[in-house]
């Protein structure tokens, strides 16, 4: 067997990574299978992504958005498959990175662990707005002040809030992953029961006088193909997509995971699993009881569309259970603000380790065992960009989620190809190999690269996304495309200071040898 390729042999659960990677110096056997799980559905944040995106939705696809949510789910499971094979042979926490590296080469992989860095720092400064904003929500709630719920619409105020609650998560996450372990169990259980609370008294009212747009279940809202038109579909399923990105983030702490080359892809399916049961139960029982008309309390209303629980969380489960929605909201950005900074700063850390950023970022903290520089400067980035991009856009929350939705398809795709062309000399050895290592994420990632393709051509139109535009160009457009091309400059200038590393001498572009069968 080739020493760069060393592979894991039957019965060996934690074997070494090989293929040139190396060790970064952070905590292992921190983290087991259920807290591995947590962090995906934590670093997903389904409340708020629930609360951002159904409106949103509802406006694109109509009564067909709980079918968009099983479309959304298809591409994620397949390349979930991908990112468990690969970590089995390669537990990186350098992931797309690293396997895009290994399968691609050095430029394809730099290009695709930048996808996922921007793409973190996108959602970052979302759910810092989002808590922010249910922050003085419920503030204004539970001290009955409207003037102080107002607060929020004061664009100092949120900023300066978006920026302290920011510096608190990169605190929190500078200490590590097991500082606050139950802290995040909580936080995941209060949104699941929350959630659970909410779809029971959504049932139960629809219908109901007190709800005159409320729409009877019909089995044609899982009917995909109904939808009106294929723009409306992509672009439906571009917000689908966003709403389930982040349960790689099992991924990204594989070297701080009991198991690392198996535990870690178990987990992120749990997550998936528990994803898509969610967003079900909620979209179709949102839909029951208040439509998803543009009118009153539908959820298309161009006046509530961007936070959906904020409308409808008194009138469904009335004014002391509807503060546990804004709590839930709340809950579920502000933890999701912690454990969204685990992909990212590891990301950082191996493309520095690898020497494809500067040595500084591949410090770790001697006591807290994290990547200190990587994660703190992910903080600063992430208020700049949010501060940045809310006086320039008054939509700024709609325009970047959009612009996510082609980010998470860029780095996603590339890693799903990687997959099956790093196997490429196993896809016939046996019929696991050909499905999991080739069929599945073959098909995963041409799903998501022609959502890309689509998404990319529909964006150029200002009236994509909240409808603003730069000198005649979509924001959206702008947003995705400039934040991409930002990473070919980055690129350019880290050639000439690592060329060591694009010249494919540091991680070693190959293919696994064969090893015999388990």
């Amino acid at each position: 067997m080739n020493q760069l390729d060393a592979r894991p042999q039957a019965g060996d659960t934690d074997a070494a990574p090989g293929g040139g990677m190396r060790a970064k110096g952070l905590s292992g056997n921190s983290v087991g299978l259920l807290g591995s799980a947590v962090i995906g559905v934590s670093t997903v944040a389904p409340v708020y992504c629930l609360t951002s995106t159904l409106g949103s939705t509802a406006g694109e696809v109509g009564v067909q958005m709980p079918a968009v949510f099983l479309a959304g789910f298809l591409p994620m499971l397949l390349v979930a498959f991908a990112y468990r094979e690969l970590n089995k042979v390669m537990p990186d926490c350098g992931t797309s990175f690293t396997w895009t590296v290994k399968a691609f080469g050095p430029r394809v992989g730099w290009m695709c662990g930048w996808g996922l860095v921007i793409a973190t720092i996108i959602v970052l400064s979302n759910l810092a707005g989002v808590a922010t904003s249910y922050f003085w929500l419920l503030a204004g709630e539970l001290t009955g002040s409207e003037s102080v719920a107002a607060l929020d619409g004061n664009k100092a105020v949120h900023i300066l809030t978006c920026l302290a609650l920011i510096a608190i998560a990169t605190v929190i996450s500078f200490r590590g992953m097991t500082a606050t372990k139950g802290v995040q169990y909580a936080l995941v259980a209060l949104q699941l029961v929350v959630l659970a609370v909410f779809v029971a008294m959504a049932f139960s009212k629809a219908g109901s006088v007190d709800f005159p747009t409320s729409a009877p279940f019909s089995w044609s809202w899982l009917n995909p193909f109904a939808v009106q038109s294929f723009g409306a579909f992509t672009a439906g399923l571009s917000l689908s997509i966003f709403m389930y990105w982040g349960w790689d983030a099992c991924l990204t702490a594989n070297e701080e995971t009991s198991g690392s080359s198996r535990t870690p892809g178990r987990a992120a399916l749990v997550a998936m699993v528990v994803l898509v049961g969610s967003y079900l139960a909620t979209g179709v029982a949102a839909q029951m009881v208040v439509g998803s008309g543009d009118q009153g309390l539908g959820l298309a209303n161009p006046e509530t569309s961007d936070n959906v629980f904020a409308a409808l969380a008194g009138p469904v489960m009335g004014p002391a259970l509807g503060i546990l929605l804004f709590v839930a909201v709340l809950a579920s950005a502000a933890a999701s603000l912690q454990t969204t900074f685990i992909p990212v700063a590891r990301t950082v850390l191996a493309m520095s380790t690898y020497e494809a950023l500067p040595a500084s970022y591949a410090r770790v903290h001697p006591r807290f065992k994290t990547p200190g520089r990587a994660t703190v400067t992910a903080g600063v980035a992430t208020g700049l960009f949010y501060t940045v991009m809310s006086l320039v856009s008054e939509h700024v929350l709609v325009d970047t989620i959009y612009a996510l939705g082609l980010m998470i398809c860029f780095y996603y795709a590339l890693t799903a190809f990687a997959c099956a062309w790093y196997f490429r000399a196993e896809l016939l050895r046996s019929g696991r190999d050909l499905v999991f290592k080739g069929l599945f994420p073959v098909v995963g990632g041409a799903l998501l690269a022609a959502v890309f393709a689509k998404t990319l051509v529909d964006m150029w139109d200002p009236a994509y996304g909240s409808g603003s535009s730069v000198l005649g160009v979509g924001s959206v457009f702008v947003i995705g495309v400039g934040l991409l091309a930002l990473g070919l400059v980055i690129m350019s200038v880290m050639r000439r200071r690592s060329p060591a590393f694009f010249r494919g001498e540091v991680l070693t572009a190959s293919t696994p040898a064969l090893v015999a069968k388990d």
